[in-house]
């Protein structure tokens, strides 16, 4: 395969993938803003919303303060941002059309008419339900376009380009949530555990669609030391760390033996799962969890790095 090829494909379903994400983030900041503790101790539900797609230094290049209008706008609709939902579809629809002979039509048509679909919507000043609508769409083409993928690509490196960019970019945004909240994660902090702690808990899970799961895993109240266990260390959690992992490992090891050879990729991932594989609940807690996310953040964008230079280039 081409190089230009296979990064359009590790590209599209890195976007694709951002997109959800984004909406995700939204949805939990809205729900988040009707609860009795919006605004509390100084916090801002929707600035934490923008702070979770890493581009908070931006937005407030041009916005003084974060509200449901201003972030609305900025995440969903705004050209100024590289990462708002509007952009990354129409990046990767152009990418797509780009590589478009290695996409299954059922691909296609995912993306081409949920790109049309969406490209209707652009006010940031939509009702609660209109907003909510336009959400689901997006989070329904990118659980469509991961499905028609599954279920109608051959298993070739098309396939193994694809499924890298979706799990590197699912594996940075759980991150990033995780951090952005490693504070009230910490079980041992004074005070934990009230009314305030619980609609944060509930934040990150909501963030990354994991609540039913939880309480389906543990059956038990929310509490921070297993959200912590559940979305790094639970490789039933398919957007935990560990479990993109698992995944970033198969397809890289599938490339190497299609291709004939191994890489830096293959090396950085074996050793990034590994860590993840002997970490204990314990000893995350004895590392520090803000600094253990900083460390994986860094890893998975070195790993990024090491995929382009070996495969995208």
């Amino acid at each position: 395969m081409l190089s230009r090829h296979a990064d359009s494909l590790y590209w599209l379903a890195r976007y694709v993938e951002r997109a959800e994400n984004t909406a995700r983030l939204i949805e939990a900041a809205t729900r988040l803003s009707a609860t009795p503790i919006a605004g509390e101790a100084g916090r801002n539900e929707w600035e934490m919303a923008v702070a979770g797609t890493g581009t908070l230094d931006l937005f407030h290049r041009d916005h003084e303060e974060a509200n449901r209008r201003t972030v609305v706008d900025y995440l969903a609709f705004s050209a100024g941002n590289p990462s708002s939902i509007r952009a990354c579809l129409d990046v990767a629809r152009a990418n797509a059309r780009s590589v478009r002979t290695a996409l299954t039509m059922d691909m296609w048509e995912t993306i081409n008419s949920g790109w049309m679909d969406t490209r209707g919507v652009n006010s940031p000043n939509l009702t609660r339900q209109e907003l909510s609508d336009f959400l689901s769409r997006v989070k329904e083409l990118s659980l469509r376009f991961d499905g028609s993928a599954y279920r109608t690509m051959l298993r070739n490196d098309a396939y193994y380009f694809l499924r890298l960019g979706t799990f590197i970019e699912r594996a940075d945004f759980t991150a990033r949530v995780l951090a952005l909240k490693a504070d009230v994660l910490d079980p041992n902090r004074p005070s934990a555990g009230g009314s305030f702690d619980y609609f944060q808990w509930s934040w990150i899970l909501r963030s990354l669609s994991a609540l039913t799961s939880y309480h389906w895993v543990y059956r038990d109240n929310l509490k921070p030391n297993l959200v912590a266990e559940f979305l790094i260390l639970k490789a039933e959690m398919p957007r935990s760390l560990v479990a993109c992992y698992e995944k970033v490992t198969l397809n890289l090891d599938s490339l190497s033996r299609d291709y004939g050879r191994q890489g830096a990729s293959q090396r950085k991932a074996r050793m990034i799962l590994g860590q993840l594989q002997d970490t204990t609940l314990p000893g995350l807690f004895a590392i520090g969890l803000a600094r253990f996310l900083e460390q994986f953040l860094r890893d998975n964008a070195n790993l990024g790095g090491l995929i382009a230079e070996q495969y995208l280039g």
